[in-house]
């Protein structure tokens, strides 16, 4: 049928569109905070792209249901726009003979943002924590990034190494800056290493060097060179493992329904159903008089997936507070939109006024 053929063509290329620049400003946001914390020394850089990978799955859920709203509001108001509408009409298609159309692209997406809600987004959450997990409990010498100043997480000292071996054993012009009972030192070494001994304590190892020792403010300065000097990098005890509500698995979350784990399943279901509520509320709410304006129509679409988006959220915040059952925070906003969505659409079929009018 050309009208099916030609709308859903219409629907894929704008949802390729909308995708592409929903996710270039999605990465582009992530990718400069992501790179602020590595100027400023709270992750490695080289722990930039893996952290970016994590993130993408854990946004592409909300991307696809944001994509699915917009492809269809979109193409369809350019159809009202450009009077494509009323041919289709005269042809005996009114609207809602977008319903079909609009189920059949809608429904790959939906089933995606229900996989990568329910399964793939918690992995990657999971991952991305057990990630950031370990680069916490890494030793001050795992931490260091040359050509930056690195203070250990007591505060007593601060590493510079202008270069570092890839194996991370290996390094030049190292500067090491200690605080200890009130004075100060300063070491300053052209190489060095690192050294595990068997019971698996870690040296810092500087060779050819000096060290600057004293109190600040005092002429008690005294200088020593050394040919081997060697400072024990202190370990942080590792801290427990303790994954967020984001990061458990579906199937944890339904064996154990606790408030806060309904809260987060709540969460869960509601991203597709709010996605196939959000794709056919587009069909009344694309009605355009190209008269009042190209965009008009898309003004007020963007704060209604905004609101629908902020109930889904605070709705899961009531049930994990108990302010409300679990059955009618999970359930009660899409029934809620449900029933604006019906009424949009007798709205645009004149049966409400047709009604009011008697």
């Amino acid at each position: 049928m050309i009208f099916m053929r030609s709308t859903l063509r219409e629907f894929a290329a704008t949802g390729v569109g909308v995708f592409t620049i929903l996710l270039v400003i999605t990465f582009s946001s992530q990718l400069i905070r992501l790179l602020g914390s590595a100027a400023r020394g709270r992750i490695p850089a080289d722990a930039v792209v893996t952290l970016m990978g994590f993130s993408a799955l854990g946004y592409l859920s909300v991307l696809l249901s944001a994509t699915l709203y917009l492809a269809v509001l979109l193409a369809m108001t350019r159809a009202y726009r450009d009077s494509e509408m009323v041919v289709w009409q005269s042809s005996g298609l009114g609207l809602l003979s977008w319903a079909r159309p609009v189920m059949l692209f809608a429904l790959p997406i939906v089933l995606s943002v229900g996989v990568l809600s329910l399964y793939l987004t918690p992995w990657a959450v999971t991952k991305a924590e057990q990630y950031r997990h370990q680069l916490e409990n890494r030793d001050d010498v795992s931490a260091i990034a040359p050509g930056m100043f690195k203070e250990t997480r007591n505060g007593e000292r601060v590493f510079f190494v202008e270069k570092l071996s890839t194996d991370l054993t290996q390094i030049a012009n190292v500067f090491v800056h200690t605080m200890q009972d009130g004075k100060q030192g300063v070491m300053v070494a052209s190489r060095g290493y690192v050294d595990t001994t068997s019971e698996g304590d870690r040296y810092l190892v500087m060779l050819d060097g000096r060290r600057y020792e004293g109190t600040p403010g005092q002429p008690d300065y005294r200088v020593v060179s050394f040919e081997r000097y060697a400072v024990l990098v202190e370990r942080e005890e590792g801290k427990r493992f303790m994954p967020s509500q984001k990061s458990q698995s579906t199937e944890a979350l339904l064996s154990q329904p606790t408030p806060v784990h309904l809260a987060e399943l709540a969460f869960r279901i509601g991203l597709p159903i709010s996605s196939i509520v959000l794709a056919f509320m587009a069909i009344p709410m694309s009605a355009v008089n190209p008269r009042t304006g190209r965009f008009a129509n898309i003004i007020m679409a963007v704060p209604v997936f905004m609101i629908y988006s902020n109930l889904v959220s605070m709705s899961q915040a009531w049930i994990a507070q108990e302010k409300v059952p679990a059955g009618i925070g999970m359930w009660g906003v899409h029934a809620v939109m449900i029933a604006v969505l019906l009424v949009l659409f007798l709205w645009r079929l004149g049966k409400l006024r047709a009604w009011f009018g008697r």
